[in-house]
């Protein structure tokens, strides 16, 4: 049983903006709570969406946006329901990290969580055992991070039991955001994701990158705007789609080769931008040595087939760092199976 404590009462028409109180003692604070926002916003019977940002405390788009929304939305403006998560691994979001300071919990990896852990996995559990039963969709925006540079995308994430209709409401859907590229994962089940815990609710799940670099990037901002608006307006929450929707491209990360990592320390020196068409054996980039100068260069070559979509970001590197992913396009995105893809890397 869930120790988050809700503000808000989920079920009541109107607006409400409140907290999740996540109970958290330690010695400055016997007592104390870790206030995670949130907003409650409903007007009558329609589709229950949950919209999220924050799952990475340094992506930064979908904390603009969301936080923009729950300022601007009234309920009057809407049908149905919208639940709003604008930092919702807040500890991470205060601390601009990947993962928390408070449990080292990359809130990504830990679903279905646990409601005796540490804030962390209370907050994952919450998520999947009292948020996600509550809606029909789930948007979680993600950024990139400090560490990787994205061109964006959207995604949307099946299981391998989902039904045909389940999938091609998914696929419809992240169709319609207006982001040029979406990207379809099949994952399994038991793994610590929250598009997994999607799944096992049966909620639709869309998600994406949409900057990277550790910044706010104007462009993404607009992107991940553009996307919850078109998002309520196929749900038909609020507004109305364009007359001139395009067709996105969509694509796929195939497996272990299309990862290419650092072999050693150094400094990385990229050999392709994102949105390159690249082979295997193409170089990636080669390793440099600055501070032993006379040592020649380590070339990091593509180990697959598709386009660059991710690149590391920062220049200096360990071994073992990701320093750049591949994607390739998918022919029939309602059977993904065809490609034996290896379960998606939750970030």
């Amino acid at each position: 049983m869930t120790q988050i404590i809700s503000t808000v009462d989920f079920d009541c028409d109107g607006k409400q903006i409140g907290w999740l109180h996540v109970p958290h003692s330690v010695t400055r604070s016997a007592y104390g709570v870790l206030p995670i926002p949130i907003a409650v916003i409903r007007n009558g019977p329609g589709p229950q969406v949950l919209l999220i940002a924050g799952n990475h405390g340094d992506e930064y788009e979908g904390q603009v946006v969301l936080t923009r929304l729950i300022q601007e939305v009234q309920p009057e403006q809407i049908r149905g329901g919208l639940i709003i998560i604008p930092a919702l691994n807040q500890p991470a979001v205060l601390a601009a990290a990947r993962v928390s300071p408070l449990d080292a919990g990359n809130l990504n990896r830990v679903f279905p969580g646990d409601p005796g852990g540490g804030p962390t996995w209370k907050i994952a559990d919450y998520v999947e055992q009292h948020l996600l039963p509550r809606v029909e969709v789930v948007a979680d925006f993600h950024g990139g991070g400090a560490s990787l540079d994205y061109r964006p995308h959207a995604s949307t994430h099946f299981g391998p039991n989902t039904s045909s209709e389940h999938k091609r409401l998914s696929l419809d859907l992240v169709s319609k955001l207006g982001v040029p590229h979406v990207m379809v994962f099949e994952n399994r089940t038991d793994k610590g994701g929250l598009p997994d815990a999607a799944i096992r609710q049966g909620v639709i799940s869309l998600g994406g990158e949409y900057g990277g670099a550790g910044s706010v990037s104007r462009s993404g901002v607009k992107l991940v705007q553009q996307a919850v608006d078109r998002l309520l307006a196929a749900l038909g929450v609020k507004g109305a789609l364009p007359d001139d929707l395009e067709t996105p491209q969509v694509l796929h990360i195939f497996g272990p080769d299309a990862y290419a990592y650092a072999p050693e320390p150094g400094l990385f020196d990229p050999a392709t931008d994102l949105g390159d068409e690249v082979s295997a054996g193409d170089l990636c980039g080669q390793v440099l040595f600055p501070e032993n100068p006379s040592r020649s260069p380590v070339p990091v070559t593509f180990r697959g087939e598709g386009t660059v979509v991710c690149k590391r970001h920062p220049g200096r590197v360990e071994a073992g760092d990701c320093v750049a992913h591949l994607a390739a396009s998918v022919t029939d995105p309602l059977n993904l199976t065809q490609f034996h893809i290896p379960q998606r890397r939750s970030r």
